[in-house]
């Protein structure tokens, strides 16, 4: 599978990275994915935790000091 769709969420700040995240998740289907960028580190808590808790799957995810992509699949819910 490929990515779906890719959401440039740099600059942001918490809690915004994560309420965007949903909301474009709404556009997609069951088993897209969505490849999210981020530069706050809280995403790095905060993505992992919405989606657990939306029924999403975090395929795959990588964290720097300054950077963060998070792969995302769209779940049944």
């Amino acid at each position: 599978m490929s990515v779906t769709k890719t959401l440039d969420l740099k600059g942001l700040k918490c809690p915004l990275p994560v309420l965007k995240t949903r909301k474009a998740l709404t556009t997609l289907q069951p088993g897209d994915r969505l490849e999210v960028l981020t530069t706050d580190p809280m995403a790095a808590i905060d993505i992992p935790h919405f989606c657990n808790e939306a029924g999403h799957h975090l395929i795959e995810s990588s964290t720097s000091d300054t950077e963060g992509t998070f792969l995302l699949e769209k779940g049944d819910r």
